[in-house]
């Protein structure tokens, strides 16, 4: 069963969400979108607001993905993208009234799905800017 890039996407985007409420976040928007960019996932557990980027990718066995062996889809999300997503994060903070002495952060999460068998896998790099 082929499924196109945006399904895959909005695939990626829920068990990105689910994996993140695992780890101890609340999830309190997604697609924030602007005209110079958009954060998939914006989260928060404590004090601090996690904006976050999700890259899905299909795979047809989860079973050997490491860090060390396979594509790292998280690498995708380079320099310029984080710029983007710094300047649309700085916009919502502004809109939505959050005081400045909230800490927030970029995270990536990677999601690997073997859509066939209905499993997935995500690992997070926090922190990236």
């Amino acid at each position: 069963m082929n499924k196109n890039t945006k399904e895959i996407g909005d695939i990626g985007e829920d068990v990105a969400c689910k994996f993140l409420v695992k780890r101890g976040l609340s999830i309190i928007d997604r697609n924030y979108t602007k005209k110079w960019g958009e954060i998939d996932i914006i989260a928060q557990k404590g004090n601090c607001i996690h904006f976050v980027e999700v890259k899905a990718v299909t795979r047809e066995n989860l079973v050997n993905i490491s860090r060390e062996t396979d594509y790292r889809p998280e690498e995708k999300v380079h320099p310029k993208k984080l710029e983007k997503i710094a300047r649309v994060a700085d916009t919502y903070m502004l809109e939505k009234g959050i005081d400045e002495d909230v800490d927030w952060c970029i995270d990536v999460v990677a999601v690997f799905l073997d859509i066939a068998r209905k499993q997935a896998k995500c690992r997070i790099v926090e922190n990236v800017l």
